[in-house]
C-alpha cells in the first residue's frame, strides 16, 4: 500500500561521534536541542542570503537551522535536513514556521464523537469554551458539515469525516502553541496547531481497494494443563472459516496463525516453552497448513507454577513474531483461564505490564479480543483477571473487546468464537454472511450481541481507514487554526492524542538513563537519603561526561529537588504540555512516601523502561524520513501518556 510521503520534524540530540565541525544551532536555554523550522509553500532554497531565484521547496519539509543572518533588512536562515553538517541551502525566515516543541495531534476516530471543529483565534475559541455546547455551537458544527462556513465564522474548517491512522500513514499537524481551560468541571486544553497538507495521492478503484483489503488474525492460546479442550475447538473454529472462505472462493482474505503460550519454562522446565509460533500468517493462507502445524500442538503435562500464566509472552511473541505487512486489519484473539503476570511478576519473561503491552499492540495497528474461561479452578483468581483484560483489550474508539465465558463452558466458548472468527472474515471477504449462532440461547445472549456490536463498528472503522488511505483522504487544510482536545458535548472524552516524535537515539537515551535511575533507587531503597546522595553523584557524574550515559543533558551538575532539575530528564522532553509521574516527581515527596509506594512507583517506571526497549527494537515501526535504513535518527510518534 502506498504510503503518504510527509515531511515529519525530527528533534535530534547531539552524539560523541559527529565527524563534522558544523553542528546546527541550539535553542536558547537548552543544552542538546536543536533549532528546527518547517517550510511553508512556496519557499524556495536559495545559494546566498538575498538571491531571487532558487529551488522550490516542499512545503513543510523540516530543516535544521546552522545560521541566522540579517540581508537586506530580512532575516535568512542556513538549512540543513540532517544533523552531521550536510547543507541545503538558504531561507528567508517568514517562509518557515519553527517547530521546536516536537508535538503532533493525532485525531481520533470520529465515529464516537463530534468532529473537531478548528477556529481562526483563540478569543473565539475561549469563548464556546465558556458557553459549552450550547445552540451557537449546534449552528456552527452543522453549517461545518454540511460545508456552509460564511466567511465571517469563527470556524475555518472541521476534521475530516473519515479516519487515518498515523501508524500506517504518517501526517504532521503541529502544535505551536497551548493553554489550559475548562469545559464545565473537565479540564482541558486548547490548541493552536499548523497545517499540513498530504502527498496527492491517485485514487484507485473500490473494486481494487476490495481485492487488496486482508486481515490476519491470530489466535494467541493458553496451552498449560486445563486447555486441551479448548485447543481443540479453536482449530474446528477454524476449520469452519477455512471451509466457509473456499466455498465462496475468498481463501487467502483472512490469513490465520496461533501462537501458543504457557508459563514461565525456566521456573517449571517441564513446560517446555513459554511462548512458541505454532503456524505463522504465511503458513495459515493454507488450511492444510494450518491444520497440519496445529494437530502437533497439545497442552501441557505438568502444571504451572501457579494460577497466572505468562499470557504477555504468548501475545509479545504475536505482536512482534508474526509479519503482519499486507494485512489491513489486524486482530489477536487471546484465549485463556487464567491471569497474566504483570511486568513486576518475578516470573514474567517480558516486564511488559497490561498498558504496556496493549499500547505495544496499538503501535503495531492490532487490535486485541479476550475469550476469558471463567473455570471453576480458577474461580479465585476471576475477578482479578476479568480487570486485567477489560484494560487489555480497549481499544481506542471501540471499548472493551472482552468476553467472559461463565464456567467456562465448551459449548458456549465455541459459539463465541465461531460468531467472532466468522463475522471478523465476513468483513473482509466478499459473498460471506455473518454466521448466526445455532443455541437459542446464544441467540438472546445480550454480552455476544454487544461483543458482535463492537466487532461491526471496529470492522467498519478499519475498512473506512483503508479506503480513506487508497482514495486520497486527507486531513483539513488550515494555518494556525485553534481547537480543543475535548469534545464539547462530552467533556470527558478526549477528541484527539497528542504525541512528541522521538529519534530512535532519544528513545535509546532516556531508556538508559531511567535504568540507571532505576537501579539507583532500588539500591538506596531502604534509605530515602542514600538515593539522593547517589542520584546527585550520578547527575554530576553524567554532567562532566555524557557518554558514559546514554548521552543525557543533565546541566546542573547534581542540584535541584527533582530528576528535571537535576538533569535527568532531556530537553527534547521539558516543557511538555501533558507530564507523566517522574517529570513531577518532587524528592521530597520520594523521602516520605512509605516503602510501598515507592515499590509501586518503582515497578511502572521498570514496565515503561521494557516498553521503550521493545519499540527500540521493533525496526518495522520507525520512520527514517530519508527512506533509508532505519538509524537512530528515525522517528516514532510517541503517545505523551508513555513519557515516564
Amino acid at each position: 500500500m502506498k504510503k503518504i510521503l510527509l515531511a515529519l520534524c525530527m528533534l535530534l540530540l547531539p552524539t560523541s561521534s559527529l565527524a563534522a565541525d558544523r553542528q546546527p544551532l541550539l535553542i536558547p536555554g537548552k543544552t542538546s536541542l536543536y533549532q528546527r523550522v518547517l517550510s511553508i509553500p512556496g519557499a524556495r532554497l536559495v545559494d546566498q542570503p538575498g538571491d531571487r531565484e532558487g529551488a522550490p521547496v516542499t512545503p513543510f519539509t523540516a530543516f535544521y537551522v546552522y545560521e541566522r543572518r540579517q540581508q537586506g533588512g530580512r532575516e535568512w536562515l542556513l538549512l540543513g535536513t540532517d544533523r552531521h553538517g550536510g547543507l541545503s541551502g538558504w531561507l528567508a525566515a517568514r517562509d518557515s514556521i519553527a517547530w521546536n516543541q516536537g508535538l503532533t495531534v493525532e485525531f481520533r476516530d470520529p465515529a464516537t464523537h463530534d468532529r473537531v471543529l478548528m477556529f481562526r483565534d483563540k478569543a473565539s475559541l475561549e469563548a464556546l469554551a465558556k458557553t459549552g455546547a450550547d445552540e451557537n455551537y449546534a449552528r456552527l458544527y452543522e453549517q461545518a458539515v454540511k460545508g456552509e462556513l460564511p466567511e465571517d465564522s469563527p470556524v475555518i474548517a472541521i476534521q475530516p469525516a473519515g479516519h487515518i491512522d498515523i501508524r500506517k500513514d504518517f501526517y504532521l499537524v503541529p502544535i505551536l502553541d497551548f493553554e489550559d481551560t475548562w469545559l464545565g468541571s473537565e479540564q482541558a486544553r486548547m490548541l493552536k496547531i499548523a497545517s499540513v497538507p498530504l502527498e496527492t495521492r491517485r485514487p484507485e478503484p473500490a473494486d481494487a481497494a476490495n481485492d487488496d483489503y486482508t486481515a490476519g488474525l491470530v489466535f494467541v492460546i493458553d496451552a498449560s494443563l486445563s486447555m486441551e479442550e479448548y485447543i481443540a475447538r479453536t482449530r474446528e473454529a477454524v476449520m469452519k472459516i477455512y471451509d466457509r472462505l473456499g466455498a465462496a472462493g475468498q481463501l487467502g482474505k483472512v490469513n490465520f496463525g496461533l501462537v501458543a503460550f504457557r508459563d514461565n519454562a525456566s521456573a517449571v522446565p517441564g513446560l517446555d516453552y513459554t511462548a512458541k509460533t505454532w503456524v505463522t500468517l504465511e503458513e495459515g493462507r493454507n488450511p492444510g497448513a494450518f491444520l497440519e502445524k496445529v494437530n502437533q500442538l497439545s497442552a501441557a503435562r505438568v502444571s504451572s507454577k501457579d494460577f497466572r500464566e505468562d499470557a504477555y509472552a504468548g501475545l509479545r511473541q504475536a505482536i512482534e513474531g508474526m509479519h503482519w505487512q499486507g494485512h489491513e486489519a489486524r486482530y489477536i484473539v487471546l484465549i485463556t483461564d487464567a491471569s497474566a503476570r504483570e511486568g513486576n511478576d518475578p516470573l514474567s519473561t517480558t516486564g511488559l505490564g497490561t498498558e504496556a503491552i496493549r499500547q505495544l499492540a496499538q503501535d503495531n495497528g492490532i487490535a486485541i479480543f479476550v475469550l476469558h474461561l471463567k473455570t471453576p479452578a480458577k474461580m479465585a483468581n476471576h475477578q482479578a483477571a476479568e480487570a486485567q483484560y477489560q484494560e487489555l483489550s480497549d481499544f481506542p474508539g471501540i471499548g472493551s473487546l472482552y468476553y467472559g465465558v461463565p464456567t467456562g463452558d465448551v459449548a458456549e466458548f465455541g459459539a463465541v468464537l465461531d460468531s467472532l472468527a466468522g463475522q471478523i472474515s465476513a468483513q473482509v471477504a466478499q459473498g460471506l454472511k455473518k454466521p448466526e449462532p445455532d443455541s437459542p440461547v446464544m441467540k438472546n445472549n445480550p454480552r455476544l450481541a454487544e461483543l458482535q456490536g463492537k466487532v461491526e463498528k471496529l470492522g467498519y472503522a478499519l475498512r473506512m481507514q483503508y479506503l480513506q488511505q487508497r482514495k486520497g483522504g486527507r486531513l483539513p487544510r488550515v494555518f494556525d487554526a485553534w481547537m480543543l482536545d475535548h469534545d464539547i458535548r462530552d467533556p470527558s472524552r478526549p477528541v484527539v492524542k497528542v504525541r512528541v516524535l522521538l529519534t530512535r537515539d532519544q528513545l535509546s537515551d532516556l531508556h538508559d538513563v531511567l535504568q540507571q535511575v532505576l537501579r539507583t533507587a532500588e539500591e538506596g531503597l531502604l534509605s530515602p537519603q542514600t538515593f539522593l546522595d547517589e542520584l546527585k553523584s550520578l547527575a554530576a557524574t553524567i554532567s562532566r561526561n555524557p557518554e558514559e550515559l546514554g548521552r543525557t543533558t543533565a546541566t546542573t551538575a547534581g542540584e535541584g529537588n527533582s530528576l528535571v532539575d537535576m538533569g535527568f530528564i532531556g530537553d527534547y522532553i521539558e516543557g511538555l504540555p501533558y507530564q507523566g509521574e517522574v517529570m513531577s516527581l518532587s524528592l521530597e515527596d520520594w523521602q516520605t512516601w512509605p516503602v510501598r509506594r515507592q515499590v509501586d512507583f518503582l515497578r511502572r517506571l521498570e514496565e515503561k523502561i521494557t516498553y521503550y526497549r521493545a519499540l527500540h527494537d521493533n525496526t518495522d515501526l520507525w520512520i527514517s524520513l530519508d527512506k533509508g535504513p532505519v538509524s537512530g535518527d528515525s522517528v516514532f510518534p510517541l503517545p505523551l501518556d508513555m513519557l515516564p
